[in-house]
């Protein structure tokens, strides 16, 4: 598969290595420019390469969307029509500037996205984890304690997509439903951040 990257800093370089190392090819862009990715490139080897926002978004067959949440209006739309997208974004306010309609409670980051994508297939998922145990915490399939990561999102298919992605990069699965759920792992929710087993994880989750 080919897999598109718009943004390609510590969860999207992880993720693109995840990937290149299950058999992947990889598309690289970011704000700063192609030639910026030259050591990136290199280090991931001949199933990677560098592009700019738009190129990636149009190669990739599945498109990691991987930035800063108040950038999100900067994500091409037209040539993610009809893809699957994985959202990664964390929003902090802090960072991002405040969004009222996330503050109250009344959309989600992801769902957000979402309508910045009408045609796109959104599925939110590696926001709740460290980079760097997104790097090193993948166990094979049936491992004791293999660690389970959640998604969130409404069309099946593209979550059956996405989770067969996270199942070959060493993490089980945990569908939290539609994309409004993506909410319980959300930031300072109790599924966000621990090392969770796929039960542990859904009770996290009844919590959210």
């Amino acid at each position: 598969m080919l897999i598109g990257f718009i943004g390609s800093g510590h969860i999207g370089g992880t993720l693109a290595k995840l990937a290149v190392d299950a058999g992947h090819s990889v598309v690289l862009s970011n704000s700063r420019g192609p030639e910026t990715l030259s050591d990136l490139v290199a280090e991931l080897g001949p199933d990677a390469r560098a592009a700019t926002a738009g190129e990636a978004a149009a190669a990739g067959e599945v498109v990691v969307v991987t930035i800063p949440f108040g950038r999100y209006a900067e994500v091409p739309v037209e040539p993610l029509a009809g893809k699957v997208v994985i959202d990664t974004n964390n929003y902090y306010f802090e960072r991002d500037g405040h969004f009222a309609e996330i503050d109250s409670g009344e959309t989600t980051p992801s769902e957000v996205l979402a309508a910045h994508l009408p045609d796109s297939r959104v599925v939110k998922a590696f926001n709740a984890i460290h980079f760097r145990e997104l790097a090193t915490q993948g166990l094979p399939k049936g491992a004791e304690g293999r660690r389970a990561l959640a998604i969130a999102g409404d069309d099946a298919e593209a979550k059956k997509v996405v989770g067969e992605l996270i199942d070959s990069f060493g993490f089980d699965v945990v569908d939290a439903g539609p994309l409004s759920e993506g909410r319980r792992f959300d930031r300072d929710k109790p599924a966000y951040g621990p090392r969770f087993t796929a039960g542990e994880l859904r009770e996290a989750l009844s919590r959210g």
